[in-house]
């Protein structure tokens, strides 16, 4: 009789154990004021690399994790713009907005741009994934739709994207 309530106990014991909720070693929630850099030395259109201007700006980031793989919030950039912002893996942030009038056509229409840029914590002097680095490394991708200016193959714009902690 012995051996069952000691059975008894165990069980209730681990099973308590097991039902509850799991801490979260990193929260991978980021928030403050951050410099952005896109980096068009490295720009790359259709393939072709090519030169496009540097571009710097401050983004205001607020974000919080209802788990540590998901993630949600908002980009508020210094050039006038509010973004979303999410992340559903526990490293990599995506931050996507239209940009109206962003290709133009030779007779002179415009077609808005989808942009799309994602980054994720990286070591300042690698680049490799570091959890919890103030520095966030990735890439930033514009697309026109396709058909626009007569082309069937919409034009996309790629370039390196940087993210620095600066409060």
């Amino acid at each position: 009789m012995r051996s069952m309530g000691v059975a008894i106990s165990a069980t209730l014991i681990l099973g308590g154990v097991g039902s509850a909720p799991s801490a979260w070693a990193y929260d991978p929630a980021i928030n403050g004021t951050y410099t952005a850099t896109v980096i068009g030395d490295w720009a790359r259109t259709n393939t072709v690399y090519h030169d496009e201007p540097v571009v710097r700006s401050t983004w205001t980031i607020t974000s919080s994790c209802s788990t540590a793989q998901d993630c949600s919030g908002q980009v508020t950039s210094d050039q006038g713009w509010t973004a979303p912002l999410t992340m559903h893996d526990g490293q990599l942030w995506t931050v996507k907005r239209d940009l109206p009038n962003w290709e133009t056509c030779p007779d002179g229409t415009s077609f808005t741009g989808h942009d799309v840029i994602y980054f994720y914590p990286a070591n300042p002097e690698t680049g490799e994934t570091q959890l919890g680095s103030p520095v966030l490394a990735g890439r930033e991708k514009t697309t026109g739709p396709s058909g626009a200016c007569g082309n069937n193959a919409p034009l996309y714009v790629e370039q390196p994207f940087r993210l620095d902690k600066i409060g």
